[in-house]
């Protein structure tokens, strides 16, 4: 379950929350977009978002987030390759920082991004979650039996 925040101006909030948290049923119309796009997202009939969004940030962590919109589905960036794309190698714990701020999960996709070892780091949302939306998004092959 997600808790979706915005307004007219844009989406600016979206978290996982508990299953046993209180949520509304009442979805708002600016909202309605983002949940159908997440339902297909999670249904695997979509992998990337149109969605008009407002992230509230400083410039720098606005662009990191801008950035991350720039990793393809399915595949993954070291934060060293993040801190180069944004023009600055020496700048990887600010972009891990930046990154770990990010308020649009998922639609902004921070998931992608790994250590250059491969490993699993730093998730908001939890490093499971983060391995799951990873397989979500690139599910390992499954050998034949024949």
């Amino acid at each position: 379950m997600a808790r979706i925040v915005g307004d007219s101006h844009g989406i600016s909030s979206i978290t996982v929350i508990d299953s046993n948290e209180k949520s509304s049923t009442k979805i708002p119309k600016c909202l309605q977009d983002c949940v159908q796009q997440l339902d297909e997202y999670f249904q695997k009939k979509r992998n990337s978002f149109s969605l008009k969004l407002n992230p509230q940030g400083t410039e720098f962590q606005k662009q990191v987030w801008q950035s991350l919109q720039q990793i393809p589905y399915g595949t993954t960036r070291s934060y060293q390759k993040q801190s180069e794309a944004l023009g600055d190698v020496k700048a990887i714990r600010a972009v891990a920082s930046a990154n770990g701020k990010n308020p649009l999960w998922i639609v902004i996709p921070c998931h992608r991004v790994i250590g250059s070892d491969g490993s699993l780091t730093g998730y908001a949302g939890g490093l499971w979650r983060k391995r799951w939306l990873l397989e979500h998004e690139n599910p390992p092959e499954q050998q034949s039996l024949f």
